[in-house]
């Protein structure tokens, strides 16, 4: 179970999971004797109860001890380490039961084109020339550019209730992001919000997402696709720091996708183990 705890605003989310937090928990289960290690690699099986997805979790793990070093590295990521190879499951209407909850694949809201759309993580999908930006801004810039927030918050909170999900001021879901064409070798360009602040780099969840709407027809992400080699197919995202790869496995029925599972490579350290104490009267109550 995971939990979005807000800095700068007081705010518990039980709401999505993390990917990036599912990173680690392979690696603790092995290391808090929760799960036996089997060789040189273990198969960690994480049911991520936010959303009901299965995620398979491969840690190395030679002579039985997890393995932090390698020479994986990491777009937005200092240093390097050894792989944890993540797998997702089960992740198609993650929390709305559907991939594409308002029934449409664009809806116009406030006069902008958009694709709300769950897989893996629900968010409100636009071009980014639709909101008058590149598409290529830094992470910083586009937190300068309280207009540009302002408009997507109050399309993002219709674009909620159209999505089933109720008043989401208060809820960290759906999530936003904007799409552009590539700059370089990926498919595409993307742009990432938390939804209040824009994220460093690019997202787990967020990744599959927009991965889905860019392999589904009749998305905001039309414009932007290129000949797909077939599935499994290694997707390439460019963010603020450089790309994500992930890959995805995929058919189509009768001209409808059907998304599979996804799997990213990413890495994890051990930091830090102790105690928290509570005093009973809360503990208690």
């Amino acid at each position: 179970l995971f939990a979005k705890v807000g800095v700068d605003k007081k705010l518990v989310d039980f709401g999505p999971t993390c990917g990036n937090i599912l990173v680690g928990v392979g690696p603790a289960a092995l290391e808090m004797g929760l799960v036996p290690t089997t060789g040189d690699k273990t198969k960690v099986r994480i049911r991520a109860t936010n959303t009901n997805a299965l995620v398979e979790s491969v840690i190395e793990t030679p002579e039985g001890v997890v393995n932090y070093e390698g020479s994986i590295a990491i777009d937005g990521v200092p240093g390097t380490s050894s792989p944890v190879a993540l797998n997702f499951l089960n992740i198609v209407g993650s929390k709305t039961g559907k991939m594409f909850p308002t029934g449409n694949k664009v809806d116009i809201i406030q006069g902008i084109p958009v694709t709300c759309i769950d897989v893996a993580m629900p968010m409100m999908i636009a071009r980014a020339k639709d909101f008058g930006i590149s598409g290529y801004e830094s992470a910083q810039e586009l937190d300068e550019n309280k207009e540009l927030f302002s408009r997507m918050e109050a399309i993002r909170i219709e674009a909620g209730q159209m999505m089933g999900m109720g008043d989401v001021r208060a809820q960290v879901t759906p999530k936003i992001g904007l799409v552009s064409k590539a700059r370089n070798n990926g498919h595409f360009s993307s742009r990432y919000f938390m939804p209040w602040n824009a994220h460093p780099s690019m997202a787990i969840t967020g990744s599959q997402c927009l991965a889905a709407c860019y392999l589904a027809p009749g998305t905001v992400s039309d414009d932007l696709r290129k000949n797909t080699e077939g599935s499994p197919l290694e997707m390439v995202i460019e963010h603020p720091l450089g790309e994500m790869k992930i890959m995805v496995t995929y058919d189509y029925k009768d001209g409808e996708l059907d998304f599979h599972s996804a799997g990213v490579v990413r890495t994890a350290r051990l930091i830090a183990e102790g105690n928290v104490f509570i005093p009973r009267t809360i503990s208690v109550n």
